[in-house]
């Protein structure tokens, strides 16, 4: 056998023989050492390197294929939807006897309020809610309550970032984009994440929502519209014929390859071929796929889609559905931009603002994951319906309420969650979460664990680093076994 020694100086007259032999000799100790840190399995975790959307195996098995968010950004009010706090009802117009952390003025007489919404039982289980949301509250025997949220900011940029990026910091990759960074997708007609926004408008923070930082832009989140044509510019201006459209194509795909191989390792530029090539896949079968006029008219009452209240917010729920039945890994449902781009965040007339959201939502997210239910696809997608805080128990402006980083409460459904289980608990006021704390990054790693993913252990080299979504150097975050169906795998 023989061995070429590329990085090895030859001797010269100023390279002694011992010098030689030294240099030479450490190619053969970093062959071993490698061998040995294999054999005891210390080697760090390899990064995913194919910079493509090709499905991808995770860690361990996944219990679930896909999740899909809704996102209800302004800090919905747990007291007033999820919580019911009978000491607080009971000193309603009293002093508070210990400050408050606020954000915003108006909440200076530190004077309690209780919620103006009755509250009920519902399902086998007996979860609670309130008045304004009672077809969430029909689908209870499949939801997983955590009442115990708490999270590192309470402004709503901050807030925003933390429950999707497991930071405050702008420039991090989304929740999304590491999900499809680490698994892909199971249809390479379609992009791996997709967002669902409000067609009339961004949401607060718009598309930093779901950027891919410094990941490859491969894995940012890809707008899809409920309008008009799904997604913009996917359409040439002037038409073409088909064999004119794949003769361009073909020819592209050849001068894009010819410019790749003198930059290997270049990953900006192998994400904008791959984003070509999705975009060309994308004209030939998306509109198709997102067409929902196939639907039959009892799938199509149940979203809400006959009443022009939850006619956008329940098409896009829909849409959801057929993207995950397509094999999209990631849908991001960005709430309705009514009554203001934050829809739940109710410093004042909370009792009002509440009755123009809640409505919109609450039957079209109570239909998918009914739908879900019924297609037996509940098991292996993960419906989670959560803003970025709650709001606290004392009155701001005589009738709302400020923010509150302390305690909030998240459903989640289906993808191996428990279900009809409500976990964890806030103090006799809602002020804190008290049993079962649930901070944000703990979460967002229960979520990649049941898509298959160990949050220590899909990582992406930046600026030097080792980089993972909840930076285990810094939060400690970890897998909630105890909202789940089965234990925790260990890898």
């Amino acid at each position: 056998m023989s061995i070429e020694f590329n990085n090895v100086i030859p001797p010269n007259e100023d390279t002694s023989r011992r010098d030689f032999l030294r240099r030479s000799g450490l190619g053969f100790g970093s062959i071993a050492l490698a061998d040995i840190l294999q054999s005891e399995n210390l080697l760090a975790a390899p990064s995913a390197v194919s910079h493509d959307l090709s499905p991808k195996l995770g860690h361990f098995a996944p219990r679930a294929k896909a999740v899909i968010q809704l996102f209800q950004m302004g800090g919905p009010s747990q007291m007033d939807l999820f919580d019911p706090k009978p000491e607080l009802q009971r000193r309603d117009g009293q002093k508070h006897v210990e400050d408050v952390e606020s954000f915003q003025p108006g909440s200076e007489t530190n004077m309690l309020m209780g919620t103006p919404f009755k509250f009920a039982r519902h399902g086998q289980c007996g979860m609670d809610f309130s008045e304004m949301l009672p077809h969430l509250a029909s689908v209870s025997d499949h939801l997983c309550m955590i009442r115990s949220m708490h999270t590192g900011n309470n402004n709503h940029p901050q807030a925003t970032r933390m429950i999707n990026t497991g930071k405050i910091f702008g420039g991090r990759p989304t929740l999304g984009a590491w999900v499809s960074y680490g698994l892909g997708t199971e249809n390479h007609n379609l992009p791996a994440y997709a967002v669902l926004r409000d067609p009339d408008g961004y949401s607060g923070g718009g598309t930093t929502q779901w950027e891919n930082g410094w990941l490859p832009a491969l894995y940012r989140g890809t707008e899809f519209r409920s309008r008009g044509e799904p997604v913009l510019n996917l359409h040439p201006a002037e038409s073409t014929s088909a064999d004119a459209r794949k003769n361009v194509l073909d020819l592209i795909a050849k001068l894009n390859e010819k410019h790749r191989q003198p930059y290997p390792g270049q990953t900006d530029l192998e994400a904008r071929i791959r984003n070509y090539e999705l975009a060309a896949r994308m004209q030939l079968h998306a509109e198709n796929l997102l067409d929902i006029s196939g639907e039959t008219a009892a799938t199509r009452k149940m979203y809400g889609l006959d009443n022009p209240l939850t006619a956008d917010y329940g098409t896009r729920c829909l849409m959801a559905r057929r993207m995950v039945e397509a094999g999209v890994r990631y849908v991001q449902l960005m709430p309705p931009i009514k009554p203001q781009v934050m829809p739940w965040d109710q410093h004042r007339n909370l009792q009002e603002e509440i009755h123009v959201i809640a409505p919109r939502v609450d039957q079209p997210g109570a239909a998918l994951i009914r739908d879900l239910f019924q297609r037996g696809l509940l098991d292996e997608v993960i419906v989670m319906w959560t803003g970025e805080f709650g709001r606290l128990p004392i009155s701001q402006l005589k009738n709302g309420r400020d923010h509150n980083r302390y305690a909030f409460t998240t459903l989640v459904a289906g993808g191996g969650f428990k279900a009809g289980h409500i976990h964890g608990a806030t103090d006799e006021i809602g002020y804190k979460a008290a049993e079962g704390r649930v901070g944000v990054n703990d979460f967002l790693a229960t979520i990649m664990h049941q898509v298959g993913l160990n949050h220590n252990r899909l990582t992406y080299k930046h600026n030097g680093i080792e980089e993972t979504l909840t930076d285990k150097k810094v939060t400690d975050a970890r897998v909630v076994g105890e909202v789940l169906k089965s234990p925790p795998e260990i890898s």
